[in-house]
């Protein structure tokens, strides 16, 4: 079933220290990769936007987390800064990883964590790191496997096969490509299974 509020995506803050961050309430779904993973791609395809997300040919283009609220003001999506080989200064990078360390341990509004992985080199070492945290705070996490169309389906079953078994248990897996549109449902249906299970307090 397609989620519709994911059409309701709007931009809400860019923040670069904790101090910035909106309110720590409701629920959050994270999405986080290497910087040419195709993250911003993904957000753009499963919003049904153009542009919500900034889609750069340069890797790290991302360099604040950006919030974007539903329609309803209590679920936000989060565009975590890319990892990996961008191409800029390494104080720059440093601070990216505190801002992003310093969001994963705090946020008690996070309910899921996706990790973007490119289907040619899926499961790296830093996306190991940030599974492996996910999996150590209890937030779930699920992989997706971008540029699926850039490999035979032969190729892409057997990249997927081979994450799922690298995976700790309880971590989902999946192929995605933005260019095919393909895997759009499946990410819909993990998005509203993570969101919906969040229970609203009732106003007094």
């Amino acid at each position: 079933m397609a989620f519709n509020l994911l059409r309701t995506a709007q931009y809400q803050i860019s923040a670069t220290a904790v101090h910035n961050f909106p309110a720590d309430e409701g629920c959050e779904v994270a999405f986080a990769g290497r910087s040419n993973a195709g993250k911003s791609s993904c957000l753009n395809v499963i919003a049904n936007q153009k542009a919500l997300a900034r889609v750069s040919k340069t890797p790290g283009r991302t360099q604040m987390i950006n919030f974007f609220a539903l329609q309803d003001p209590l679920l936000k999506l989060v565009d975590l800064p890319g990892y990996g080989f961008a191409k800029v200064p390494g104080a720059m990078r440093a601070d990216w990883g505190k801002n992003i360390q310093a969001f994963l341990e705090t946020r008690q509004a996070l309910k899921g964590l996706v990790v973007l992985m490119d289907v040619r080199r899926p499961y790296g070492e830093l996306d190991q790191q940030m599974i492996g945290w996910a999996v150590s705070r209890g937030v779930p996490a699920h992989a997706v496997l971008t540029k699926s169309d850039k490999l035979s389906r032969n190729q892409q079953k057997q990249a997927l096969f081979k994450t799922q078994k690298a995976l700790p248990e309880g971590c989902t897996a999946q192929l995605f490509s933005s260019l095919k549109r393909e895997g759009i449902p499946e990410l819909e249906d993990k998005l509203e299974e993570w969101m919906l299970q969040t229970e609203k307090t009732p106003e007094a």
